[in-house]
């Protein structure tokens, strides 16, 4: 337990790169910029809904995820640096939680602003936007830390996390889980929607998931990343003592 402070820098310090940092920000503040020009454009207040959710739930908040969750222990898997980490006397679930919750606090502190600043330029101050703001502002709170933890475990099994989540967030989530009616339990962005839903900012003319249904699935997919993540460090470890 004493390990996690340092164990937390290190991650932190690994994934503030500039490239990639200077990347993640232009992506969160591209609906920022979207909602700023319509406000400039003289555009009246309107339902943030559809922007949040298109935009920023289904492009943004994965993509952010997707970077950061793969990279946080990903890289240094890959080029064997993880060997020095793991050499030392610390329990491998450590290192996961660690890893997860600097990945998972970065991508929740990049794209919870943009949320926030996008839903008050677009809808105003009143209180039904302030709630819609809010509630997409929790769901990408929740859906974020599943999104990072299940992209962090799967980092830990195969080299081509980045590739294998970009299938599921654009071919997955984005085409079938729209069409075929089953997938949305499959899915951590349905997930996100109906957590947004259920606190007061649905979508006009959509049916998301139900709000237990939600909160499960985002919960189930945290946990079992998290205890996925760190098996494979364990059998990595043995791996590499043989």
């Amino acid at each position: 337990m004493s390990a996690f402070g340092p164990l937390v820098r290190v991650t932190l310090r690994g994934l503030m790169g500039r490239r990639r940092l200077l990347l993640m920000v232009l992506l969160v503040a591209l609906p920022v910029a979207l909602a700023l020009l319509v406000r400039l454009a003289g555009g009246g207040r309107n339902d943030a809904s559809p922007i949040l959710d298109n935009l920023i739930v289904r492009t943004v908040l994965p993509l952010v995820a997707l970077v950061l969750g793969t990279a946080a222990l990903g890289s240094e898997i890959d080029d064997g640096t993880i060997v020095h980490l793991l050499v030392k006397p610390i329990a491998r679930h450590w290192i996961i939680i660690a890893t997860a919750v600097v990945a998972a606090g970065l991508t929740a502190l990049l794209v919870v602003p943009s949320v926030v600043l996008t839903g008050l330029l677009v809808s105003g101050t009143g209180s039904t936007s302030l709630h819609t703001t809010f509630a997409f502002a929790v769901a990408v709170l929740l859906g974020g830390t599943a999104y990072t933890t299940a992209f962090l475990a799967l980092s830990t099994v195969t080299s081509r996390a980045l590739v294998i989540g970009l299938v599921y967030t654009l071919i997955w989530e984005g085409v079938l889980s729209g069409l075929l009616e089953g997938t949305k339990f499959l899915s951590i962005r349905q997930a996100t929607l109906g957590v947004a839903a259920a606190l007061g900012g649905a979508r006009p003319g959509l049916q998301p998931l139900e709000p237990a249904i939600s909160f499960v699935i985002l919960i189930v997919v945290t946990a079992g990343a998290l205890l996925i993540a760190t098996r494979q460090l364990a059998r990595f470890e043995v791996r590499g003592g043989d």
